[in-house]
This record gives C-alpha cells, structure tokens and sequence, in this order.
C-alpha cells in the first residue's frame, strides 16, 4: 500500500509543477507586454515635452519696451527674436555691431550696407544658400541690412510715388523694418530676374524657400492671407532669422512671429 500511495503522489507532484510554470509564463508574458508598451509611452511623453520647450522662451527673448515720443521703443533690439512691426519700433541710432558680409551670391556686386547681416543670420544665410544649390536651387541674396536714415529715403520715395497710405502698405515706415534688425533679407532669382515681387513664390527657388528656410532657422515673414496680423501685404521674398527651434515651431503650425508670441511662455 505504501508502494500504491508513492505511485499517485508522482503525477500530482507533476501536475503541480505544470501549472506553476504555466504561471510563471504568464507573468513573463505580460512583462514583457508592460515592458514594450513604456517605450512607446515615454517617446509621447517626450515629444510632449520637447513641443512645450519649443514654446518656452527666456524672458529676455521678449521685447522690452519704453515709451519714446509717444512710440513704443524696443530696449533690447540685440535679441534675435525681437518682433518689430508697426506697434514696436527700433531706437532711431540702433545699428547691429556685429555685422558681416555673407559669403552668397548677390543681385549686385557693390559694397554696399544692405549686403550685410548680423553675424548668425548670416552664418545661417551661408548654410541655407548652399542646402538650395545642393538641391539644384540658385538663390540671390538682394537686400539686408538696412538703417534707419535708409529705411526713411525708401519709406519716402515710395510715398512720394504713390501716397503714405499705400507706402505703408508695402514697405515699413523708420524704425519698423525688420531690415534695421540685421536679421532679414530679401531674396531673389535669376529666373525672377532678381526681382522682389509676389512672382518670386511660383518660381522653382520660391517654393524651395518656402518649404527649407526654418530648416535653416529663417521664416517667410509676411506669409500670405496674414497681412490683417503683420500688416503688411505678402512679401515670398522676405525672410527672417529666429533660429531653428523658434522657426521649426512657426513652421509647422503656420503662424506668423506675431502670433508667436501671443502663445510663447516666459521662463
């Protein structure tokens, strides 16, 4: 009779250990299922997080401003995102201190000051200007930096053509221009006849600029169907340096710097 117990008590014993294993299989399963989803779950977390940066701007990236002569003038027109337009003006004397001559190609061979840009944008000028012609694209560079005393001659000839009201509706008044920043410049191509005209968007290098230029840290400034936000009309040619974090995020939400900063958070 022992003999006859000892022989049932082996396939209980067997049984046993089937089901914990079973069990044990189970548990390593849904591991291994909790485990691949994590990933998964911290990639959206991080891609959440890295949208909420690209928002986020250092107080100093935001204009600081006095009131000058009833004007609101900015006090801090070094930084590279400064948002000139018609409400926020640049002192009359401001003039970049680290400007340079990109080595791109021009419309014209003088040395002249709207050759030169600050520093970064040109440095960034250069890298889009090659980017263009790695892809078959010859941009011209036409027009950067501009003073204010120069700004004042255009702004007046344009008015004296036509009428203030119109002038203001294309070209910025002293003061107002993105082109005193050092920050922006106007571009062209031979197949445009190095022309800045709304044309310059239906060319081959128009639309290239259009969809590579934040790659390179440069939004199309005035976008169409966005002249009631930047009041101004719509201008292809016109590009601005605001650094890749800042253009990638104007870029992909299609919104102009404006609007920017009315959802942009001080850290």
């Amino acid at each position: 009779m022992q003999r006859i117990g000892h022989m049932f008590f082996i396939p209980i014993l067997t049984l046993s250990l089937l089901c914990a294993c079973q069990a044990d299989e189970e548990m390593d399963t849904q591991e291994e299922e909790e485990t691949t989803q994590e990933p998964a779950e911290t990639e959206d977390q991080e891609k959440t997080e890295t949208e909420e940066e690209a928002w986020a701007l250092d107080t100093e990236r935001f204009n600081e401003t006095e009131t000058v002569d009833g004007v609101e003038t900015i006090q801090n027109p070094d930084n590279i995102h400064v948002l000139v337009n018609h409400d926020y003006a640049l002192p009359t004397d401001y003039e970049p201190d680290d400007l340079v001559d990109p080595d791109v190609r021009f419309s014209f061979d003088e040395d002249v000051e709207q050759r030169y840009l600050r520093e970064p944008a040109a440095d960034a000028l250069e890298d889009l200007f090659a980017a263009a012609s790695e892809d078959g694209q010859e941009l011209f560079a036409v027009s950067g930096y501009r003073s204010y005393d120069r700004q004042e001659a255009v702004f007046a000839n344009a008015a004296a053509e036509s009428s203030e009201e119109e002038a203001n509706e294309t070209i910025a008044t002293p003061g107002n221009s993105e082109h005193q920043t050092g920050l922006a410049m106007d571009v062209s191509s031979e197949s445009n006849h190095f022309e800045l005209s709304t044309d310059f968007a239906e060319t081959d290098e128009g639309q290239w600029l259009e969809d590579h230029a934040h790659e390179h840290g440069f939004i199309i400034r005035y976008p169409e169907d966005a002249e009631e936000i930047t009041e101004i009309s719509y201008e292809p040619w016109h590009i601005r340096y605001v650094g890749e974090e800042v253009a990638e995020v104007i870029d992909e939400n299609d919104i102009t710097l404006e609007e920017f900063f009315e959802e942009a958070e001080k850290i």
